[in-house]
Protein backbone atom coordinates (compact mmCIF):
# COMPACT_ATOMS: atom_id res chain seq x y z
CA UNK A 1 0.00 0.00 0.00
CA UNK A 2 1.27 3.44 -0.51
CA UNK A 3 2.29 5.47 2.49
CA UNK A 4 3.28 8.75 2.90
CA UNK A 5 6.65 9.53 5.56
CA UNK A 6 6.03 12.71 7.90
CA UNK A 7 8.55 13.65 10.50
CA UNK A 8 7.55 15.74 13.95
CA UNK A 9 10.36 17.78 15.18
CA UNK A 10 10.73 18.24 18.76
CA UNK A 11 8.92 21.09 20.19
CA UNK A 12 5.94 20.83 18.27
CA UNK A 13 2.57 20.70 20.70
CA UNK A 14 -0.09 21.02 18.19
CA UNK A 15 -3.20 18.69 18.07
CA UNK A 16 -2.33 15.37 15.49
CA UNK A 17 -4.45 16.05 12.93
CA UNK A 18 -3.51 19.61 12.29
CA UNK A 19 0.35 18.99 12.97
CA UNK A 20 0.21 15.95 10.17
CA UNK A 21 -1.72 18.42 8.02
CA UNK A 22 0.58 21.57 8.21
CA UNK A 23 3.89 19.37 7.92
CA UNK A 24 2.67 16.73 4.81
CA UNK A 25 3.83 17.72 1.39
CA UNK A 26 1.14 20.09 -0.55
CA UNK A 27 0.84 17.33 -3.31
CA UNK A 28 -0.14 14.71 -1.15
CA UNK A 29 -3.81 16.97 -0.84
CA UNK A 30 -3.82 15.84 2.85
CA UNK A 31 -6.63 18.11 4.47
CA UNK A 32 -7.58 17.91 8.14
CA UNK A 33 -10.70 16.05 6.86
CA UNK A 34 -9.27 13.44 4.69
CA UNK A 35 -6.75 13.31 7.42
CA UNK A 36 -9.51 13.00 10.45
CA UNK A 37 -10.90 10.11 8.03
CA UNK A 38 -7.46 8.02 8.24
CA UNK A 39 -6.85 8.30 11.51
CA UNK A 40 -10.51 6.86 12.40
CA UNK A 41 -9.70 4.06 9.94
CA UNK A 42 -6.42 3.07 11.82
CA UNK A 43 -4.44 3.85 8.66
CA UNK A 44 -2.16 6.33 10.76
CA UNK A 45 0.75 4.95 12.75
CA UNK A 46 3.20 7.13 15.12
CA UNK A 47 6.01 6.96 17.53
CA UNK A 48 3.99 4.64 19.65
CA UNK A 49 1.94 2.72 16.72
CA UNK A 50 -1.09 3.11 15.45
CA UNK A 51 -3.07 6.42 16.66
CA UNK A 52 -6.89 6.71 16.47
CA UNK A 53 -7.53 10.01 18.29
CA UNK A 54 -7.10 12.99 15.40
CA UNK A 55 -7.46 15.66 18.54
CA UNK A 56 -4.67 13.45 20.55
CA UNK A 57 -1.21 15.71 21.23
CA UNK A 58 1.27 15.39 18.60
CA UNK A 59 4.44 12.99 19.48
CA UNK A 60 7.88 13.67 17.97
CA UNK A 61 9.15 11.24 15.51
CA UNK A 62 8.22 9.64 12.80
CA UNK A 63 4.55 9.15 11.45
CA UNK A 64 3.12 6.64 8.37
CA UNK A 65 0.20 7.20 6.68
CA UNK A 66 -1.05 4.53 4.32
CA UNK A 67 -3.30 6.41 1.65
CA UNK A 68 -4.43 3.25 0.48
CA UNK A 69 -4.65 2.21 -3.56
CA UNK A 70 -4.97 4.87 -5.91
CA UNK A 71 -8.65 5.92 -6.73
CA UNK A 72 -9.19 4.82 -10.97
CA UNK A 73 -7.49 7.57 -13.06
CA UNK A 74 -9.89 9.95 -14.42
CA UNK A 75 -7.36 11.89 -16.33
CA UNK A 76 -6.70 11.12 -19.94
CA UNK A 77 -3.68 10.22 -21.71
CA UNK A 78 -2.66 12.55 -24.20
CA UNK A 79 0.11 13.23 -26.80
CA UNK A 80 1.30 16.23 -25.59
CA UNK A 81 5.31 16.80 -26.56
CA UNK A 82 7.33 16.77 -23.79
CA UNK A 83 10.93 18.17 -23.28
CA UNK A 84 12.47 15.37 -21.31
CA UNK A 85 15.87 16.03 -19.51
CA UNK A 86 16.10 12.69 -17.80
CA UNK A 87 14.43 9.91 -17.69
CA UNK A 88 15.40 6.58 -16.12
CA UNK A 89 13.33 3.23 -14.91
CA UNK A 90 12.24 5.55 -11.38
CA UNK A 91 11.49 9.12 -12.36
CA UNK A 92 11.56 11.55 -15.26
CA UNK A 93 12.87 14.89 -15.26
CA UNK A 94 10.62 17.63 -17.15
CA UNK A 95 11.23 21.29 -18.41
CA UNK A 96 7.84 22.70 -18.57
CA UNK A 97 6.87 25.23 -20.63
CA UNK A 98 5.06 28.31 -19.21
CA UNK A 99 1.44 27.86 -20.22
CA UNK A 100 0.95 24.19 -19.10
CA UNK A 101 -0.99 23.63 -16.20
CA UNK A 102 0.81 20.69 -13.99
CA UNK A 103 -2.53 18.30 -13.04
CA UNK A 104 -5.97 18.07 -13.72
CA UNK A 105 -8.04 20.36 -11.83
CA UNK A 106 -11.10 22.47 -11.94
CA UNK A 107 -10.96 24.34 -15.07
CA UNK A 108 -8.23 22.08 -16.69
CA UNK A 109 -9.32 18.66 -16.84
CA UNK A 110 -6.89 18.55 -19.96
CA UNK A 111 -3.86 19.44 -21.75
CA UNK A 112 -1.79 18.91 -18.62
CA UNK A 113 1.58 17.67 -17.57
CA UNK A 114 -0.19 14.84 -16.08
CA UNK A 115 -1.97 14.02 -19.20
CA UNK A 116 0.83 14.42 -21.40
CA UNK A 117 2.71 11.85 -18.63
CA UNK A 118 0.07 9.20 -19.39
CA UNK A 119 1.23 8.96 -22.62
CA UNK A 120 4.64 8.96 -22.13
CA UNK A 121 5.02 6.66 -19.11
CA UNK A 122 1.96 4.81 -19.58
CA UNK A 123 1.29 2.94 -16.42
CA UNK A 124 4.32 3.35 -14.76
CA UNK A 125 4.03 6.41 -12.22
CA UNK A 126 3.77 6.33 -8.87
CA UNK A 127 0.08 5.90 -7.43
CA UNK A 128 1.24 7.71 -4.47
CA UNK A 129 -0.63 11.34 -5.62
CA UNK A 130 -3.62 9.88 -6.19
CA UNK A 131 -6.00 9.98 -9.08
CA UNK A 132 -5.59 13.32 -10.45
CA UNK A 133 -1.66 13.42 -9.01
CA UNK A 134 -0.21 10.31 -10.42
CA UNK A 135 3.40 10.93 -10.05
CA UNK A 136 3.70 14.12 -8.95
CA UNK A 137 6.21 15.07 -6.14
CA UNK A 138 6.49 18.84 -6.11
CA UNK A 139 4.89 21.15 -8.69
CA UNK A 140 5.24 25.02 -10.53
CA UNK A 141 2.62 27.30 -11.17
CA UNK A 142 1.02 27.16 -14.51
CA UNK A 143 3.09 30.25 -16.35
CA UNK A 144 5.85 29.26 -14.58
CA UNK A 145 8.92 27.65 -16.78
CA UNK A 146 11.25 25.51 -15.99
CA UNK A 147 12.15 21.88 -14.42
CA UNK A 148 10.49 19.58 -12.29
CA UNK A 149 10.99 15.88 -11.29
CA UNK A 150 7.87 13.35 -11.67
CA UNK A 151 8.26 9.97 -9.89
CA UNK A 152 7.47 6.62 -11.74
CA UNK A 153 7.97 4.37 -8.82
CA UNK A 154 6.41 4.32 -5.25
CA UNK A 155 9.89 3.86 -3.90
CA UNK A 156 10.90 6.66 -5.99
CA UNK A 157 7.97 8.74 -4.33
CA UNK A 158 9.00 8.69 -1.24
CA UNK A 159 12.36 9.14 -1.22
CA UNK A 160 11.94 12.24 -3.43
CA UNK A 161 9.20 13.58 -1.30
CA UNK A 162 11.19 12.65 1.99
CA UNK A 163 13.91 15.18 0.45
CA UNK A 164 11.47 18.28 -0.68
CA UNK A 165 9.81 18.10 3.22
CA UNK A 166 13.37 17.83 4.66
CA UNK A 167 14.94 20.11 1.99
CA UNK A 168 17.98 18.59 0.52
CA UNK A 169 16.44 18.73 -2.44
CA UNK A 170 18.34 21.84 -4.24
CA UNK A 171 15.81 24.09 -6.02
CA UNK A 172 17.20 27.36 -7.71
CA UNK A 173 14.92 29.96 -10.08
CA UNK A 174 15.37 32.97 -12.10
CA UNK A 175 13.53 36.24 -11.55
CA UNK A 176 12.86 39.30 -13.30
CA UNK A 177 11.36 41.69 -10.67
CA UNK A 178 10.60 45.51 -9.87
CA UNK A 179 13.21 47.34 -7.54
CA UNK A 180 16.29 46.56 -6.21
CA UNK A 181 17.64 43.99 -3.57
CA UNK A 182 19.94 46.16 -1.54
CA UNK A 183 21.34 45.55 1.70
CA UNK A 184 21.64 49.20 2.35
CA UNK A 185 18.09 49.73 2.13
CA UNK A 186 16.78 50.44 5.38
CA UNK A 187 12.81 50.19 3.93
CA UNK A 188 14.47 46.47 3.21
CA UNK A 189 15.81 46.27 6.54
CA UNK A 190 12.56 47.70 8.41
CA UNK A 191 9.92 45.08 7.00
CA UNK A 192 8.55 42.43 9.12
CA UNK A 193 10.64 38.62 8.13
CA UNK A 194 13.71 40.06 5.99
CA UNK A 195 16.65 39.73 6.84
CA UNK A 196 20.02 40.00 4.74
CA UNK A 197 22.99 37.19 4.99
CA UNK A 198 26.59 37.55 3.85
CA UNK A 199 26.69 38.09 -0.08
CA UNK A 200 23.67 40.66 0.12
CA UNK A 201 21.46 37.76 0.10
CA UNK A 202 17.78 38.64 0.95
CA UNK A 203 16.13 36.04 3.55
CA UNK A 204 12.87 36.02 3.45
CA UNK A 205 10.90 33.88 6.49
CA UNK A 206 7.18 33.61 7.12
CA UNK A 207 3.87 31.78 7.31
CA UNK A 208 1.90 31.73 4.01
CA UNK A 209 -1.61 30.39 4.23
CA UNK A 210 -4.72 31.10 2.45
CA UNK A 211 -6.24 34.56 1.79
CA UNK A 212 -8.77 35.59 4.06
CA UNK A 213 -10.80 37.11 1.47
CA UNK A 214 -9.95 35.27 -2.23
CA UNK A 215 -9.08 31.64 -1.37
CA UNK A 216 -6.82 31.34 -4.77
CA UNK A 217 -4.44 33.49 -3.23
CA UNK A 218 -2.04 32.94 -0.66
CA UNK A 219 -0.88 35.56 2.00
CA UNK A 220 1.97 36.29 3.91
CA UNK A 221 1.25 36.15 8.14
CA UNK A 222 3.49 35.71 10.95
CA UNK A 223 0.47 33.66 13.38
CA UNK A 224 -1.11 31.14 11.03
CA UNK A 225 -0.31 29.18 7.84
CA UNK A 226 2.77 26.79 6.63
CA UNK A 227 6.35 28.54 7.32
CA UNK A 228 7.95 29.06 4.31
CA UNK A 229 11.72 30.56 3.48
CA UNK A 230 13.15 32.30 0.25
CA UNK A 231 16.85 33.90 -0.23
CA UNK A 232 16.78 35.87 -3.01
CA UNK A 233 20.46 37.48 -4.70
CA UNK A 234 20.88 40.27 -6.94
CA UNK A 235 22.06 39.00 -10.25
CA UNK A 236 21.99 42.29 -12.37
CA UNK A 237 20.35 45.46 -11.83
CA UNK A 238 18.98 47.84 -14.71
CA UNK A 239 18.04 51.38 -15.39
CA UNK A 240 19.44 54.50 -13.74
CA UNK A 241 18.77 54.91 -11.13
CA UNK A 242 18.32 50.81 -10.71
CA UNK A 243 14.43 49.79 -10.60
CA UNK A 244 14.40 46.31 -12.07
CA UNK A 245 16.18 43.20 -11.75
CA UNK A 246 17.35 39.65 -12.66
CA UNK A 247 17.22 37.67 -8.89
CA UNK A 248 18.16 34.04 -8.28
CA UNK A 249 15.61 32.63 -5.75
CA UNK A 250 16.18 29.48 -3.43
CA UNK A 251 13.91 28.09 -2.09
CA UNK A 252 14.06 26.53 1.68
CA UNK A 253 10.45 25.19 1.79
CA UNK A 254 8.67 25.09 -0.88
CA UNK A 255 4.91 26.40 -0.77
CA UNK A 256 2.01 27.34 -3.24
CA UNK A 257 3.12 30.74 -5.09
CA UNK A 258 6.62 31.12 -2.43
CA UNK A 259 8.47 33.22 -4.15
CA UNK A 260 6.04 35.94 -5.74
CA UNK A 261 4.32 36.03 -2.27
CA UNK A 262 7.49 36.95 -0.53
CA UNK A 263 8.92 39.44 -3.34
CA UNK A 264 5.86 40.97 -3.03
CA UNK A 265 5.90 40.88 0.78
CA UNK A 266 9.25 42.66 -0.36
CA UNK A 267 7.92 45.03 -2.42
CA UNK A 268 10.12 43.04 -5.05
CA UNK A 269 6.80 42.15 -7.07
CA UNK A 270 7.55 40.23 -10.35
CA UNK A 271 7.83 40.97 -14.32
CA UNK A 272 3.84 40.17 -15.41
CA UNK A 273 2.71 38.39 -12.32
CA UNK A 274 -1.56 39.23 -12.54
CA UNK A 275 -1.89 38.31 -9.36
CA UNK A 276 1.24 39.30 -6.75
CA UNK A 277 2.72 42.09 -8.98
CA UNK A 278 0.76 44.88 -7.93
CA UNK A 279 0.05 48.29 -9.63
CA UNK A 280 3.88 48.88 -10.00
CA UNK A 281 4.58 50.44 -13.69
CA UNK A 282 7.93 50.80 -14.35
CA UNK A 283 9.87 53.98 -15.14
CA UNK A 284 10.49 55.30 -18.62
CA UNK A 285 12.88 57.54 -17.87
CA UNK A 286 14.79 55.21 -15.65
CA UNK A 287 14.46 52.15 -17.99
CA UNK A 288 13.87 53.05 -21.02
CA UNK A 289 10.61 53.80 -22.59
CA UNK A 290 10.97 50.53 -24.76
CA UNK A 291 12.55 48.46 -21.47
CA UNK A 292 9.20 50.20 -19.49
CA UNK A 293 6.66 49.11 -22.19
CA UNK A 294 8.52 45.30 -22.63
CA UNK A 295 7.43 44.98 -18.48
CA UNK A 296 4.30 46.28 -18.81
CA UNK A 297 3.18 44.33 -21.83
CA UNK A 298 5.25 40.90 -20.58
CA UNK A 299 2.24 38.42 -20.39
CA UNK A 300 3.33 35.75 -16.95
CA UNK A 301 5.10 36.11 -14.05
CA UNK A 302 8.63 36.23 -15.25
CA UNK A 303 9.64 33.06 -13.39
CA UNK A 304 11.88 30.06 -14.11
CA UNK A 305 13.08 26.95 -12.39
CA UNK A 306 16.41 26.92 -13.31
CA UNK A 307 18.04 24.50 -11.60
CA UNK A 308 17.20 21.39 -9.86
CA UNK A 309 19.19 19.10 -7.78
CA UNK A 310 18.51 15.92 -5.50
CA UNK A 311 20.15 12.05 -4.74
CA UNK A 312 18.30 9.69 -7.10
CA UNK A 313 15.87 7.84 -4.58
CA UNK A 314 16.77 4.56 -5.87
CA UNK A 315 20.53 4.39 -6.95
CA UNK A 316 21.97 7.15 -4.20
CA UNK A 317 23.25 9.32 -7.03
CA UNK A 318 23.38 13.16 -6.97
CA UNK A 319 21.93 14.50 -10.52
CA UNK A 320 21.79 18.34 -10.88
CA UNK A 321 19.65 19.43 -14.17
CA UNK A 322 19.89 23.11 -15.21
CA UNK A 323 17.27 24.77 -18.01
CA UNK A 324 18.34 28.30 -19.88
CA UNK A 325 16.17 30.65 -19.99
CA UNK A 326 12.93 30.31 -21.83
CA UNK A 327 12.98 33.08 -24.94
CA UNK A 328 10.33 35.40 -23.78
CA UNK A 329 12.65 35.84 -20.32
CA UNK A 330 15.66 36.18 -22.25
CA UNK A 331 14.06 38.22 -24.92
CA UNK A 332 12.78 40.51 -22.03
CA UNK A 333 16.37 40.39 -20.56
CA UNK A 334 18.39 41.74 -23.16
CA UNK A 335 15.85 44.58 -23.89
CA UNK A 336 16.76 45.47 -20.65
CA UNK A 337 19.87 45.40 -20.92
CA UNK A 338 20.16 47.63 -23.69
CA UNK A 339 19.88 50.97 -20.74
CA UNK A 340 17.56 54.41 -21.31
CA UNK A 341 20.07 55.13 -24.13
CA UNK A 342 19.47 52.37 -25.89
CA UNK A 343 22.11 49.68 -27.53
CA UNK A 344 25.60 50.94 -27.04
Amino acid sequence: MPEILIHVPEGLSDRLDKALAALAPEEAALSRSRLAKLIAEGAVFGPSGAVTDGKSKVEPGEYAIDIGEPEPLEAQPEDIPLVIVHEDADLIVIDKPAGMVVHPAPGAPNGTLVNALLHHCADSLSGIGGAARPGIVHRIDKETSGLLVVAKTDRAHQGLAKQFADHSAHRRYLALAHGLIDPADARLRGLPGLAFEAGGILRITTMLGRHPSDRQRQAVSFDRGRHAVTRARLVEAFGAPPSAMLVECRLETGRTHQIRVHMAHAGLGLVGDPVYGGARRPSAKALGAQAAAAMLAFPRQALHAAELGFEHPVSGQMLTFASPLPPDMAALLEILRTGPDGPS
